[in-house]
């Protein structure tokens, strides 16, 4: 078996190795060099310690990217405690649940987060931390407040003259097997699962990124940081890899619209962009295609002798919409628009689609784009063994099936999910169908459990809304699907009550509405439902009770 690195000490020797380079900015806001990088975690350390955390406990973080949160999230890792990254996107009960369910100590929280939680419904956490200055929001112990109010005394007592290398010195795990961070899947109780992440999984992907980018993404190189970085795909190749690589990383810290960040890779010229399919088609559709699909382009690409020659200008117009500096645009995290694919197929574009999971942390399929199977999301990536569960699988659908080094040591404190999702001989069974070509390529061909994909990668389990919507008025029953982007409720209202009350179509019609607006109050920007639609009839049901959910999507 190879070998796994210690990753705190990668984390060590990044910082030491490329000291007064450029490490972390806010994009058009301040820039921390690693020897910045290394101070602050100093620093965080000394609060740590003197505020009585210990090794293994456990740190949320909570808020949109930034060169603060990386440090909070680097700091946590390298002084021996366990990371809890939680989505800025979730609603404040959800970040709650996710606090107390984790048995999280601190919460670091951004400013956007500091003003919307209710620390009273977190009764376990010792003090909320503003992730932005590391000021104290909340705290509940004289520890800790003693070591926040004397933070920079503590500091000037270990290190008199100055913080040098030679005080870069981190926690070493024990082993692969030791627990890094715990991402949860979902915030609501009930469906929350914390994917328990170990540090061989962290190496794991680290050592993949450096196969497969190594070689086109430098030390120095720029980076954009789009995705959040709670969220397992962001995190392991938009900042764990780059940051240990010695790469400058930029994080877009507003809402990244289809014009910041189009601004943003004129600015930066990335080396590498990772990206879920919204942010590609958002730029392809409102950037390349107004300026291709007219009447004369159309007929030039019909062309044969000429259509190669515009093709390449083509290519050249996309490749500098995005910068014009990057080798490769991977995208994963959802399903691709299957339109702008095709398009970027014709054009040669170098892109190529991954496939992987919170729970393989999250990689478990690649190909680069030059060896790219149109339609597929790649082979099994170094460390990771995948096949299909079916008698036939080039030809009949099966569950994917993953195996390696990637895969998560279970779900915090739920036996009885993890052993539903991985089996003795350490398969995880990933809940999506696909097939698999002769040479390895894995097809995807749609999911066998209820859970959706967003838009943005984020996943979306369709009972935690139907839960909501089904205490509404009028509400029976209610099932949530996905019809092309947007999320619909089909709702089977109460027939008989709305003839006692001889309610009309447009009155039950008026009454859905209104759930439609409460509903949506309850729910994070990714899970709002566009439409509620009503169902006349009761939803064919299984023998078990459960609706029939394939007879409606």
């Amino acid at each position: 078996m190879e070998k796994i690195q210690n990753f705190n000490e990668l984390i060590e020797k990044s910082i030491i190795d490329h000291w007064d380079m450029d490490a972390l900015t806010d994009y058009k806001g301040q820039t921390l060099q690693f020897h910045d990088v290394a101070r602050k975690i100093e620093k965080v350390h000394i609060l740590f310690e003197n505020s009585g955390i210990q090794k293994g406990d456990k740190i949320a973080l909570c808020g949109r990217n930034s060169s603060q949160w990386a440090v909070a999230f680097l700091a946590t890792l390298t002084y021996g405690a366990i990371a809890v990254p939680i989505l800025h996107e979730f609603m404040p009960e959800q970040i709650h649940n996710i606090v107390n369910h984790s048995d999280a100590r601190l919460l670091f929280a951004g400013d956007h987060i500091c003003g919307i939680i209710d620390p009273a419904k977190m009764p376990g956490l010792e003090g909320i931390i503003r992730s932005t200055d590391y000021s104290l929001l909340v705290s509940r112990t004289d520890k800790l407040t003693y070591a926040r109010e004397h933070l920079n005394e503590l500091y000037g007592k270990k290190f008199p003259k100055y913080f040098r290398k030679e005080h870069v010195s981190y926690y070493r795990e024990a082993n692969g097997e030791e627990l890094a961070m715990i991402n949860y899947t979902s915030g609501t109780t009930g469906f929350s699962k914390g994917v328990m992440i170990p540090y061989r999984a962290l190496w794991s992907n680290y050592d993949f990124a450096c196969q497969v980018m190594g070689a086109n993404v430098k030390p120095g190189a720029n980076v954009i940081s789009i995705l959040p970085m709670a969220h397992m795909y962001g995190m392991a190749f938009e900042f764990i890899f780059e940051f240990i690589r010695g790469c400058h990383v930029f994080y877009l810290n507003r809402t990244p619209s289809p014009a910041i960040i189009a601004q943003a890779f004129a600015d930066i010229k990335p080396a590498i962009i990772i990206a879920v399919p919204l942010v590609i088609e958002k730029i392809i559709r409102k950037r390349v295609f107004p300026k291709i699909q007219n009447n004369r382009m159309r007929l030039l690409l019909q062309m044969p002798v000429i259509s190669k020659k515009v093709k390449e200008m083509i290519c050249q117009e996309v490749v500098k919409a995005f910068g014009g500096e990057f080798f490769e645009v991977i995208i994963g995290g959802a399903a691709f628009n299957r339109e702008v694919e095709q398009f970027l197929q014709q054009i040669q574009f170098p892109f190529t689609v991954g496939y992987g999971a919170t729970e393989c942390a999250p990689i478990i399929c690649y190909a680069d784009w030059r060896e790219f199977v149109p339609g597929s999301c790649g082979k099994a990536a170094l460390h990771m063994e995948v096949k299909i569960d079916s008698p036939d699988p080039q030809n009949v659908p099966g569950e994917i099936l993953a195996r390696g080094l990637n895969v998560m040591l279970g779900y915090y404190k739920n036996p009885e999910a993890t052993a539903e999702t991985i089996d003795k001989d350490g398969w995880y069974h990933t809940g999506d169908l696909g097939t698999m070509d002769r040479e390895g390529n894995v097809f995807i061909n749609g999911r066998s459990k209820n859970m959706l994909l967003g838009s943005n990668g984020q996943n979306i389990y369709p009972e935690e809304i139907e839960d909501k919507l089904n205490s509404m008025t009028m509400v029976v029953e209610s099932i949530v699907v996905q019809r092309d982007t947007k999320l619909v409720a089909l709702v089977h209202p109460d027939i008989e009550e709305a003839k006692a009350m001889n309610f009309t179509k447009e009155d039950l019609q008026d009454i859905m509405n209104q759930n439609l607006a409460g509903l949506n109050q309850q729910l994070p920007a990714y899970e709002k439902i566009s439409e509620i639609v009503i169902h006349e009839e009761e939803f064919a049901k299984t023998p078990k009770k459960s609706i029939k959910r394939y007879l409606y999507t």
